[in-house]
């Protein structure tokens, strides 16, 4: 008799250690799972943003696909942009230009931008800010040059000059073929070139690493007096491969002057 009570014991009590050890594998393996879980979604930070668009702006690009598309709306624009310095706050500053495709060598825009996160307060995820150049001659086809024959990270901040906009970029939803899209703000940004009394921007940063651009000045009246009309400037990489197809006639049949045809819907200047 006492054998066998003996022996249920011994069963009951094997039994709870088994389940004991059950629960013990069953916590472990889901702070395991929620540690795992945690790990794959972790959110992206404002600052990987600002890498990621940064990265996007950098490069050489151009609009040649719409200006063959519609040679009376829009020219073959070189955009080139590299990186410059970065502030103490880990903000990117970038070099800009833009050029007529056929003279490379003779940017007639010329910027630096400045990329940083959105402050918490803003509903976006990364600004760009573009400023006027102290000695602007300086810095002519800064991109295309060796970098030893580049002014410095530190003359380049010293060389930041006037505030003229600031874009703030949203991530773009899914489904989209945009990766971050924003504009300045209801109002714009003061500017005077060709009668304008303001400007407005908008960027967006699109998948293929292509970037659209649309600037336009207006009057106080709220008439567009620079500033490309029908739409956004399309700037895509162009690949080596085909960079000198771009100087056939074969692509641009109908070739007016450039200085002439400027006077239309491009700006020279802000």
């Amino acid at each position: 008799m006492f054998e066998g009570e003996i022996e249920r014991e011994r069963e009951r009590i094997m039994g709870n250690g088994s389940r004991a050890r059950g629960v013990v594998m069953k916590t472990l393996l889901l702070i395991g799972g929620a540690l795992l879980l945690k790990r794959l979604t972790k959110s992206t930070t404002r600052w990987d943003h600002t890498r990621l668009v940064a990265q996007s702006l950098t490069g050489q690009k151009f609009s040649r696909d719409q200006a063959s598309r519609d040679p009376d709306n829009y020219f073959n624009i070189r955009l080139m942009t590299c990186p410059a310095a970065e502030m103490v706050d880990g903000s990117k500053v970038l070099y800009f230009e833009q050029a007529f495709w056929r003279t490379p060598q003779k940017p007639f825009r010329q910027r630096f931008y400045m990329v940083k996160p959105c402050p918490k307060e803003l509903r976006c995820d990364v600004e760009v800010s573009s400023y006027a150049i102290r000695d602007v001659e300086e810095y002519g086809n800064f991109c295309d040059r060796p970098k030893d024959q580049r002014p410095l990270p530190e003359e380049v901040i010293g060389d930041i000059a006037e505030h003229l906009t600031t874009i703030y970029l949203k991530r773009c939803e899914r489904g989209k073929r945009c990766l971050y899209e924003g504009s300045t703000p209801p109002g714009g940004f003061p500017n005077s070139w060709n009668g304008a009394t303001y400007c407005t921007s908008e960027l967006a940063i699109v998948k293929n690493n292509e970037i659209h651009t649309w600037d336009r000045g207006y009057d106080d009246d709220g008439n567009q007096v620079w500033g490309a009309k029908e739409g956004p400037y399309e700037f895509k990489p162009v690949p080596a491969s085909s960079f000198n197809d771009m100087l056939s006639p074969l692509n641009f049949p109908f070739q007016q002057s450039m200085e002439k045809r400027i006077e239309g819907s491009f700006v020279l200047q802000d």
